[in-house]
């Protein structure tokens, strides 16, 4: 557990500006006690088999914390939760190493299907704010999910997706299709249709002014 411990900590001070001291991440951090209780939940359920204790433990976790992570979850090391609050982590998931997320994430299932029914996040994957992950998907490794969107297929490695329902606006680096990311202004693509159809009609009405003028000249 001495070890979560630091793990934890090293976590919190390397992704969070605002973490100012070890106390204050020992005193202060949800998300910290949320992984630390979930560690001991976790052993509990796999290790030991002890039923119905690993989900009392992680159901007062949620009470204090605003943070549910099912016992049956497999988490790496390195994660860090940052705030955190209506984090939602499902009983098949599993994250790699040194992932983030933030408050208001789900990683969840899709219907009543029994067994590998939720995500699976790579290493050093982040989720941005009231991400949805849903079913047995994949998180490519260092890929980045935009604050509020909607995951419900497989995502490449290095890649950066976005969006209702996602889509893929960087693969490895490189822009897909002139798209750009704003983790607080996501894309639209309502708005971009209704903005292409705009264009649209300008372009029509110059035409038509344009051939108008000319038989007037005629």
């Amino acid at each position: 557990m001495l070890g979560h411990i630091k793990d934890g900590i090293k976590a919190a001070k390397d992704r969070d500006p605002a973490a100012t001291s070890t106390l204050e991440i020992i005193l202060c951090y949800p998300g910290f006690h949320a992984i630390l209780t979930h560690r001991l939940a976790h052993y509990l359920h796999t290790v030991l088999k002890i039923p119905v204790l690993p989900r009392l433990i992680s159901q007062i976790s949620r009470f204090f914390t605003g943070i549910e992570i099912h016992p049956g979850a497999r988490i790496g090391k390195g994660f860090f939760i940052d705030h955190g609050m209506g984090v939602v982590i499902g009983e098949t998931s599993e994250i790699g190493d040194n992932c983030t997320i933030f408050q208001g994430v789900t990683l969840g299932g899709t219907g009543k299907e029994r067994g590998k029914r939720h995500p699976t996040l790579r290493n050093n994957v982040v989720i941005g704010a009231g991400a949805s992950i849903l079913g047995d998907i994949t998180i490519g490794d260092s890929s980045y999910i935009g604050a509020g969107s909607v995951i419900t297929k497989d995502v490449p490695p290095t890649s950066t997706m976005v969006g209702v329902p996602g889509r893929i606006i960087r693969l490895e680096g490189k822009k897909i299709r002139g798209a750009t990311l704003d983790h607080t202004n996501l894309p639209d693509p309502i708005l971009e249709r209704l903005q292409q159809l705009q264009e649209e009609i300008e372009r029509a009405e110059r035409m038509l002014r344009s051939d108008v003028a000319e038989r007037e000249e005629r």
